[in-house]
């Protein structure tokens, strides 16, 4: 597996401050979407470009990054800002996929099928029929949420098996069904401010969630 750590050792990424979280809290769309891409898509685009190729490496397949540009709203400022890593150059949203991203609160890690991917029917068969082995494999400090809009989610050391199963079922048979998994980590947290064991924890959360990214495909 390549080693993300190399790359930071000259400070290659900072980390990410308070100040990052705080954008989340600037009213109006146009002030809030300035700071955003002042202050945050800069770190969002470099993450793009050192855990791309680690991705890529652990998928067995190239990985390209997207992020999150936000052009379509109009009125309401965004809540939350990411960058998304699939194996489509084009995009990420029809694609099983992993993100790294921002709510006010947060930083999360994830593995994420949304309600465009296509697939999703069979990703939840699969998944159903490996529940044991799913629930046995997730951390139990790893977050289960059934919509990318929402903050939060519910720890997976919390859920019970038909919980899940329910959570799985919905993405089974509901169009507009959504299922994300992994690390969230509070903004107040130091990790976020070492840039070098931030990496580390991405490469291993991404790693941690590769079954589930296989039972996708």
């Amino acid at each position: 597996m390549q080693d993300i750590s190399p790359m930071t050792k000259a400070g290659a990424f900072a980390g990410f401050t308070q100040q990052d979280f705080d954008v989340f809290g600037i009213p109006g769309l146009e002030p809030r979407m300035e700071a955003l891409i002042s202050r945050v898509r800069p770190k969002l685009e470099q993450l793009g470009e050192l855990v791309a190729p680690v991705l890529a490496e652990q998928c067995g397949e190239p990985m390209f990054a997207h992020v999150a540009k936000h052009a379509r709203r109009t009125v309401n400022p965004p809540d939350d800002t990411w960058v998304a890593f699939a194996h489509n150059r084009r995009g990420y949203k029809a694609h099983p996929h992993f993100q790294i991203g921002l709510f006010g609160t947060h930083l999360f890690v994830q593995f994420a099928m949304i309600y465009e991917a296509d697939h999703k029917a069979q990703f939840a068969a699969q998944a159903l029929r490996r529940l044991t082995e799913l629930r046995r494999h997730v951390p139990a400090h790893y977050v289960w949420s059934g919509d990318h809009t929402v903050p939060g989610g519910q720890p997976h050391g919390e859920m019970k098996r038909k919980e899940l199963e329910a959570l799985l079922q919905r993405l089974r048979h509901v169009k507009a069904s959504e299922v994300l998994c992994g690390l969230q980590i509070d903004a107040g947290d130091e990790l976020l401010r070492d840039g070098p064991r931030l990496l580390e924890t991405i490469e291993q959360t991404f790693a941690t969630l590769q079954p589930l990214y296989r039972m996708a495909l």
